[in-house]
């Protein structure tokens, strides 16, 4: 059956693209081969040490002919790692390249990496990756770059690149590449692209346009992300309420029962601790001062001693119930938190795989933020938590915690809590800005201070 010339140009163009979208493990196979090459004649020749006179006792014509093969090897990885720097910035490579081989994959595994899943897939990327870094890095100055890590200190995006990560920080910043010059590496050398990303962009928009199966597959790809999305939503949810229900349920009907049989109503002591004393004793004071102050300027009838002492005897009985029943309170709020905090445990420990998902639909939302609003966040945390203001913040809580758990405001523990747990807080968060954020996202880092300043 004859096929239109329309069917044939599709044909043509999808063949087309799958050829071009195999480029980046195209070249990088060949890098690959190359560095094969250069550790063979180590092993075989130079004692697997680096290709140098001091290596080798040959004369200098050997000694020569080697240099030259090394060139040629070198310039073919410098060559082919640039166009696999260069086509992975706008083309998807299999899902955990960064993820660590499995014991038990070898490198030499890649023929059969047509019939691998994309984890295996990334396995083998990341082996072969590591195995180039390993033989040219004896021919890089001072040992401190790679053949493939672009090697910049406030935009080096390698670990975006080579994780599976946010599309909007993929082609962000300009990042360095390396060049082998003479044995030696320049890593003053920017990165390479054969034709503009956003004509190549476009490009590759069309012929998945043109793909039978691109409908298919952004239905499939929004029902994942539906799907996703429910999952996670509701396992927060989940989080959230079932902590909380289970605090009051045992609260109520399981440990309130057992703490007021063995407490009693009679024998049971008023106060849990000073500080709930000193508030009756001052509220009883104010009590009594409040009779004298209306007695005085003539809003109630003036009572004799005896009606005085039996009204302030009236609300010191009160105040004692109310007193007893707080310390009882806290006394239960102990052993529901801790049937909380075990709820809440046995919710993480089960449901690891709702974790996982959690966690993806948490990076999404992080990463689908603009520079702008992601240095917002950055710096509404900091100002709340370790900012100027927030040591009052950090005694408000300090001293809720302690009356819901009826211990005692020990000041000098809550000055001393403030005076290191915001500092080190403070110094994780720079350190994790300078770390990992810097990698990730160098703009928002470069927005965050802009807006700090």
């Amino acid at each position: 059956m004859n096929t239109s010339p329309w069917n044939r140009i599709v044909k043509y163009l999808y063949s087309l693209h799958q050829w071009y979208r195999e480029t980046p493990e195209r070249a990088l196979e060949q890098a690959y081969d190359a560095a094969l090459a250069i550790k063979a004649m180590e092993d075989e020749h130079f004692g697997g040490q680096r290709i140098s006179d001091r290596s080798g006792d040959y004369g200098q014509s050997t000694l020569s002919y080697f240099k030259s093969e090394l060139q040629k090897y070198l310039k073919v990885i410098q060559t082919r790692m640039v166009e696999f720097n260069a086509s992975r910035s706008f083309l998807e490579l299999p899902e955990r390249v960064g993820a660590k081989p499995k014991t038990g994959y070898s490198a030499d595994y890649h023929q059969h990496g047509l019939h691998l899943n994309n984890k295996d897939r990334a396995s083998l990327i990341f082996e072969k990756l590591e195995f180039i870094d390993g033989v040219i890095d004896k021919y890089i100055n001072n040992s401190r770059a790679t053949a493939i890590v672009p090697v910049v200190s406030s935009v080096n995006v390698q670990a975006k690149s080579t994780n599976s990560s946010s599309p909007l920080d993929q082609n962000k910043g300009s990042a360095n590449s390396v060049k082998i010059h003479d044995g030696e590496v320049d890593t003053n050398y920017e990165e390479v692209n054969l034709l503009p990303r956003s004509l190549l962009g476009t490009l590759n928009r069309i012929t998945k346009d043109l793909d039978p199966g691109a409908e298919k597959e952004v239905v499939k790809n929004f029902r994942n992300s539906k799907v996703k999305t429910i999952i996670s939503l509701r396992f927060i949810l989940l989080l959230i309420l079932v902590p909380l229900l289970t605090n009051q349920i045992s609260k109520n009907f399981l440990v309130g029962p057992v703490v007021d049989h063995f407490r009693g109503k009679e024998n049971a002591p008023l106060f849990i601790n000073v500080n709930l004393e000193e508030e009756a004793f001052q509220e009883l004071e104010r009590f009594e001062q409040h009779l004298k102050f209306e007695r005085l300027i003539g809003t109630a009838p003036s009572l004799s001693l005896e009606e005085t002492e039996k009204k302030i005897a009236e609300k010191a009985v009160e105040l004692a119930e109310e007193y007893r029943s707080e310390s009882g309170g806290a006394i239960k709020n102990i052993f529901a938190d801790l049937i909380s905090l075990i709820a809440f445990a046995t919710i993480i420990v089960t449901n690891k795989k709702e974790i996982e998902i959690l966690k993806s639909f948490m990076d999404d939302v992080i990463y689908g933020l603009s520079d702008s609003a992601k240095a917002f966040v950055i710096i509404l945390f900091t100002d709340v938590f370790v900012g100027f203001h927030s040591p009052h913040g950090w005694e408000v809580v300090l001293e809720g915690v302690s009356r819901h758990l009826g211990l005692p405001e020990n000041r000098q523990f809550i000055f001393l809590f403030i005076a290191t747990f915001p500092v080190i807080l403070d110094t994780v968060f720079k350190y994790w800005i300078f770390r990992y954020l810097n990698r990730s996202s160098p703009s928002a880092v470069a927005t965050y201070k802009n807006m700090n300043e």
